[in-house]
């Protein structure tokens, strides 16, 4: 495992997350998340929007009810590999909330870490960045 491998291993909280520099509308102004890489090579990340629960008027969700409550929430496991001299870290995700994602399994981000416990992640070919605090 190289040294940027490791650098990963642990637990991060999500900061903030913007594209080309501005708040997403389907995340909010405050999203909240978690993103774990294990040791093992497995990761698992989650991210939910910044906004009021979705209710439900029955025992189960409805269609539009399960979209809307769906509607910018992000939510995968898999294995990563780190690739130190790209700067890149690649997550193979082997599940996901999203449908047609098995279409393009692997998830390339570009990485900058900002001292021991923050990192900034860039999905390569859009204009997000997601920064991340190591919980402690």
């Amino acid at each position: 495992m190289n040294e940027d491998a490791k650098k990963f291993i642990g637990c991060w909280r999500l900061v903030s997350v913007t594209s080309d520099g501005k708040i997403r509308h389907d995340r909010g102004e405050k999203p909240t998340g978690l993103i774990t890489y294990h040791a093992s090579g497995w990761m698992a990340a989650q991210i939910q929007p910044d906004r009021p629960p979705v209710a439900m008027v029955g025992e189960t969700p409805t269609p539009e009810e399960a979209k809307a409550a769906l509607y910018g929430y992000t939510a995968y496991f898999g294995t990563y590999t780190v690739d130190a001299d790209k700067k890149i870290v690649t997550h193979h995700r082997k599940g996901n909330v999203s449908p047609g994602w098995e279409k393009n399994p692997d998830f390339q981000r570009a990485y900058v870490f900002d001292g021991p416990d923050r990192v900034r992640l860039y999905p390569v070919g859009n204009k997000n960045e997601l920064v991340w605090e190591r919980l402690k």
